[in-house]
């Protein structure tokens, strides 16, 4: 009998082993099936400054889902529209790509998967573009731009409060630069030398603030195009008299070309200069920099005039800046699938909502996100959207704009060249688009 016990004993163990072993091998080959059936994906980032963010958001999304996501930088200098040309050219496109919006609707046609059905379209209505009824691009995020001003700078320089509202005219702007020069800060603003700063985010005031629409920039455009002479056209004259008084307020005045753009990150946040004409996606250069999120940091509106009822003076500008085109060329049906995956967990995963806004310091376009800039810069444009106090155009231009038009005012702004100059450059460009 108490053979029979140990005998009976045994088999149970063994079967007890046997059955642990298979459901460990089932689990393990459940595993590898959830990882061996995400196909990896390549996603190119024209937003150097969240590089880093990206590539750790991407550690994350690996760690939920297994699928496997590579950030590709495009380099600092790199134009991002030559950048995936030369890819698709060279049979190496990547799987998604973050472009800006003209970069988008150029390639659209021929290489972007249409996105019109799917889910995220419901809570990213406000910021989609479309191009003939179609929507071929994932609007990433919501970027502003105007002047950034540092406010504990200028009241500990002037020695009272300051009240952002209050600059509302070009007028205005000139009385508190001349008064931040006469009690000490000789040179207040920081004006980047970059091309595309100068020849995207600058001159695109010309465009985007002729009435505030994208509709209504193309009229602009299409009248230099015609031929119409810039000097003719208030905006433009409007533009250069607000350049012309940065320029002479500019803490890099002696040498305009060497301005460099982590320095005056740095002089920012340090307080030495108040104001920078720039966007959002400089807080992470700023919190180098050494600035803190509970630092009093805002964007006053890049004017244009004298009129302080125009908008141009009273908002700044804000709109889906960059978007994400999926490949439908050559991207395998897994890749595709992967990259809608990696699309849908940003916009529904609540990891995925919460390191958009506090790893990559953006505002999310999708409206579902409840998560909320910790950034001034960021909470700034929030509250502006809020109360109404921004224009949402988005300029289209040819992809050399900003480098051609960026190295014309590198040229103006280091005294090279004169406004009728400048003038007859932007001219000439235009009209060769026809």
């Amino acid at each position: 009998m108490k053979k029979h016990y140990i005998l009976l004993c045994l088999i149970l163990i063994i079967t007890t082993l046997f059955v642990s072993c298979g459901n460990k091998a089932k689990e393990e080959a459940n595993t590898t099936a959830k990882t061996t059936n995400k196909a990896s994906i390549s996603f190119l980032n024209s937003k150097g400054e969240i590089q880093d963010s990206l590539e750790q958001l991407a550690k994350e999304y690996e760690r939920e889902t297994g699928g496997k996501v590579e950030i590709l930088a495009c380099g600092a200098g790199e134009v991002p529209y030559t950048k995936i040309t030369t890819m698709y050219n060279s049979g190496n496109a990547p799987t998604l790509a973050m472009l800006d919006t003209l970069d988008v609707l150029a390639l659209a046609k021929e290489y972007a998967l249409d996105l019109s059905n799917e889910k995220w379209i419901a809570d990213t209505e406000s910021q989609i573009v479309k191009l003939d009824g179609k929507v071929y691009s994932f609007p990433f995020c919501v970027e502003g731009r105007g002047i950034i001003y540092n406010k504990k700078a200028i009241e500990d320089t002037l020695g009272k409060s300051f009240d952002p509202k209050s600059i509302n005219s070009t007028a205005s702007l000139s009385s508190l630069l001349k008064e931040l020069r006469a009690n000490g800060m000789t040179n207040p603003v920081f004006l980047a030398k970059e091309d595309w700063s100068l020849g995207a985010h600058q001159l695109g005031f010309l465009y985007d603030a002729y009435d505030g629409t994208t509709e209504g920039s193309a009229v602009i455009i299409n009248r230099l195009k015609q031929g119409e002479n810039p000097l003719t056209i208030d905006r433009f004259n409007q533009f250069m008299d607000t350049l012309d008084l940065l320029m002479e307020y500019n803490v890099y005045k002696a040498d305009p070309i060497g301005a460099d753009y982590d320095e005056g990150a740095l002089k920012l946040a340090d307080g030495e200069v108040a104001l920078w004409p720039n966007g959002c996606w400089a807080w992470p250069n700023l919190a180098e920099g050494g600035a803190k999120t509970t630092d009093e940091f805002g964007f006053l509106p890049f004017t244009l005039g004298n009129n302080t009822t125009d908008f141009a003076n009273t908002d700044i500008q804000a709109s889906a800046s960059k978007q994400v085109m999926i490949d439908k060329k050559q991207a395998s049906s897994e890749q595709v699938q992967e990259a809608k995956d990696f699309l849908n967990w940003l916009v529904y995963s609540e990891n995925g909502q919460k390191l958009l806004v506090e790893k990559c310091a953006i505002i999310p376009a999708a409206s579902n996100n409840p998560n909320k800039p910790a950034d001034p810069l960021g909470t700034d444009i929030v509250n502006k959207l809020a109360s109404g106090n921004v224009y949402n155009s988005c300029f289209i231009a040819p992809s050399d704009h900003w480098s051609s038009m960026g190295a014309a005012l590198q040229k103006y702004i280091s005294g090279n060249s004169n406004r009728g100059e400048f003038a007859a450059t932007l001219s000439t460009y235009w009209k060769a688009q026809n």
